[in-house]
């Protein structure tokens, strides 16, 4: 997955939104659509980080709860919880967030490495800080985190 970190490395735009009272960033050219949460059908004997699945124009799409995989706490659903539909190789993945922020702009210079916590916090999936302004932004590698072992649950939800 070079070329994703690459990418931030390199900055670009991203894709901003809330989670848990922490905003983080994704590449904007994985976003497929951004829509509102609706109901999901429910598939039995799967992780509760796995919502279940919506039928998105024909395609059967998993939804993941991002505050659940992330361990931050119960899911509120309220009007801003939002499902960020991307697009990550032939895959077509939901994750369903507190809510979209905005699309920014981040410069090589504006991006810090992501610190070292040890093992005591998975930081496998950030690629990094993006600083703008007062903000700090948390930037995910997307499609490391979609497509990790625990994920392979997602494709089997997606096949039911």
């Amino acid at each position: 997955m070079a070329n994703e970190n690459t990418a931030v490395a390199a900055g670009g735009e991203f894709l901003t939104f809330m989670l848990g009272g922490e905003e983080y960033g994704l590449d904007i050219l994985k976003v497929q659509e951004i829509r509102g949460y609706d109901a999901v059908t429910a598939i039995a004997n799967t992780p509760a980080f796995i919502k279940g699945v919506i039928n998105l124009r024909g395609i059967i799409v998993p939804i993941v709860d991002l505050r659940i995989k992330f361990g931050l706490g119960t899911a509120e659903y309220t009007p801003f919880t939002v499902v960020i539909i991307l697009r990550l190789g032939r895959r077509v993945v939901g994750m369903v967030v507190d809510g979209v922020s905005d699309v920014i702009t981040l410069a090589p210079e504006q991006i810090k490495e992501a610190p070292e916590f040890g093992s005591a916090l998975d930081t496998r999936y950030i690629t990094g800080l993006g600083a703008v302004e007062q903000r700090m932004i948390i930037l995910v590698d997307i499609e490391r985190l979609m497509t990790s072992r625990d994920m392979e649950l997602v494709d089997e939800t997606a096949g039911c």
